[in-house]
């Protein structure tokens, strides 16, 4: 397979067939690098060199009522994670401050649990619209399955994004968690749009899926149209169902990320969590195909160091893309830390 000449054809609109999707991932692993030079022709066309930063907060661990078998936040998970209830409004706050320090474009709250109360999504409302008029901040909320009406109260609060995973396949959900359905996650990503939410949905991969899942995966995503796709490498935590499960290697995982790019060429596709210790030392070769990074630490597991991660930006030759919002923080600070911003 030509990598380069399926590449243009992505640009000029051609979509993949599931068996050129399957060659990607059943490709030679010498022939990582001619795919990577297809992938990036393709990020290049579109994002040309600016990665986007994105900072996690965990404002809700543990205690959730789901079975999910990668979390250790899971009824059934025995690992030993910190749990807390909601924070308060100020330490939501607080890291905001954090994540405009970081140079992060998109701050994104999360919360543990099958979706939130009402007394929740007033507390994550409240801080919201107190970021908002404190830092120039893109804001993700990802709260599990919305109620009616939520959504729409997100938005009016300042939220831009809505983040809920597929996770997995369709085919291969059931394998993963049985205490909701596969079209709860769907139905949840298209409730998020009907209310003008950018729609964030991503996946988890190495749960003992096949490659054909993969692909199903990136292709479930783009007939969702979700905007910024978060590709996940499983970290199996003791405890969790998927304890000892270690399938993934760091070709592997730049393959995967290739497929994402061939997929959803006009997409932000996003390193995230997992990257670390799967990626391993290969992690900046994965910009070659994604777009976008967490920076900071994930929900139960530790992160790269920030500066590690500026440091790999700088590296590679690549910017750091801020976009900005409407609020109050300045261009002055981010320019005084070397970070280009493109207005």
């Amino acid at each position: 397979m030509n990598w380069d000449v399926l590449a243009q054809d992505v640009i000029n609109g051609y979509e993949l067939t599931d068996e050129e999707a399957l060659a990607i991932l059943k490709s030679p692993n010498e022939e990582i690098l001619q795919l990577l030079s297809g992938a990036y022709q393709i990020r290049k066309h579109y994002y040309g060199n600016k990665v986007k930063l994105n900072m996690i907060i965990n404002t809700k661990s543990g205690n959730c009522s789901e079975n999910c078998g990668y979390c250790a936040q899971s009824r059934d998970s025995t690992a030993p994670i910190e749990k807390y209830r909601m924070l308060d409004k100020d330490s939501i706050v607080r890291g905001a401050e954090k994540a405009h320090q970081l140079n992060a474009g998109t701050y994104c709250i999360v919360a543990s649990g099958r979706g939130p109360a009402n007394w929740e999504l007033e507390r994550v409302i409240e801080a919201v619209e107190e970021i908002k008029g404190k830092y120039d901040l893109k804001i993700c909320a990802c709260l599990g399955i919305l109620k009616p009406g939520q959504a729409e109260r997100l938005k009016a609060a300042g939220v831009s994004r809505y983040n809920h995973n597929i996770n997995t396949s369709e085919n291969h959900h059931d394998a993963i968690t049985t205490s909701h359905t596969y079209q709860d996650r769907v139905r949840t990503v298209n409730e998020a749009k009907q209310a003008g939410l950018s729609p964030c949905s991503g996946v988890i991969v190495g749960m003992k899926e096949t490659k054909q899942d993969v692909v199903q995966m990136a292709k479930a995503l783009r007939n969702l149209e979700a905007d910024s796709i978060p590709v996940n490498f499983l970290h199996a935590i003791d405890g969790t169902a998927l304890e000892g499960t270690h399938e993934l290697n760091p070709i592997y995982c730049l393959k995967v990320l290739a497929l994402f790019r061939f997929i959803n060429p006009t997409k932000e596709i996003r390193v995230s969590g997992g990257r670390e210790v799967n990626l391993k030392s290969l992690q900046p070769l994965g910009l070659y195909a994604a777009n976008s990074i967490f920076i900071g630490d994930y929900l139960t597991t530790l992160g790269q160091e920030d500066t590690k991660d500026h440091q790999m930006l700088r590296d590679l030759g690549f910017e750091a893309d801020v976009v900005y919002e409407e609020g109050a923080g300045t261009l002055k600070a981010l320019l005084e830390e070397g970070v280009r911003a493109d207005l």
